[in-house]
């Protein structure tokens, strides 16, 4: 039986970090004392729900999470210090501080380090969530004791649900755009100028033309989607803006 540490205070560790070429030692004071943290475990660096799901989620969320209390969001795993700053640059999740559990020491500290010899990774983190208050733990979210890697409580949105459930969630927006584009310009600030992130997708750097005719039906650029939904160009989105 894994165990809920809620109302007891995290283990006291200290990381061992990169930041460029050198190392840095992080305890968890300096990560925990006097702030409010959403911290998730999970069982590697560059697995499939972890980088597709998990990662994505809080990362995407990080703003909320900020205008509901939470100072920072943490993604604790049980990998060298190298690997979690590859990951972190490959999941450009610049919204999260990645934490190297290498030894594991946090993550038995808090009952939560599992066997997965079975998949050749030794011994790794359980996939969890907590909320972390001025080191003390008020809220966990751990995942069900049931066969593979279950993904069903320890995401952003269940903890955000848990923070605030009246909490507006960040809609998704997405632009394709060409470079030098006088229009593309116009509608990223018109997104900036509303604090509205999104994810510009640049035609010849990530995609094709044809790529945009097959998802949009326009050969034009900007064309800008809002929670899966085609608005369009420029124009069009200044009139959604506008009747929002």
């Amino acid at each position: 039986m894994l165990a809920n540490r809620e109302g007891q205070k995290v283990p006291s560790i200290t990381f061992r970090t990169r930041k460029d070429s050198d190392w840095v030692d992080m305890t968890t004071d300096q990560l925990f004392a006097g702030k409010t943290v959403a911290v998730f475990s999970l069982p590697g660096a560059f697995t499939p729900t972890c980088s597709s799901t998990h990662v994505p989620g809080y990362n995407q969320m990080a703003k909320v999470f900020k205008e509901n209390g939470v100072d920072d969001i943490v993604c604790v795993s049980v990998n060298d210090a190298f690997v979690m700053n590859e990951w972190a640059k490959d999941q450009q999740a610049e919204n999260i501080t990645f934490i190297p559990d290498g030894n594991g020491e946090f993550t038995e500290g808090m009952g939560m380090l599992v066997d997965k010899s079975d998949l050749g990774f030794g011994k790794r983190s359980w996939r969890y969530s907590m909320l972390v208050k001025d080191g003390v733990v008020e809220k966990m979210f751990i995942e069900p004791e049931e066969p593979g890697d279950p993904f069903k409580v320890s995401d952003a949105a269940t903890m955000l649900q848990y923070i605030n459930p009246k909490a507006a969630k960040p809609q998704l927006v997405s632009l394709f755009t060409r470079v030098g584009c006088p229009y593309c310009a116009r509608a990223k600030s018109m997104l900036t100028d509303r604090g509205i992130d999104y994810e510009e997708i640049v035609l010849g750097k990530d995609v094709t033309p044809r790529t945009l005719q097959a998802v949009t039906g326009a050969s034009t650029v900007p064309q800008v989607f809002v929670d899966g939904k085609l608005i369009g160009g420029s124009e069009a989105l200044e009139a959604y803006l506008s009747a929002k």
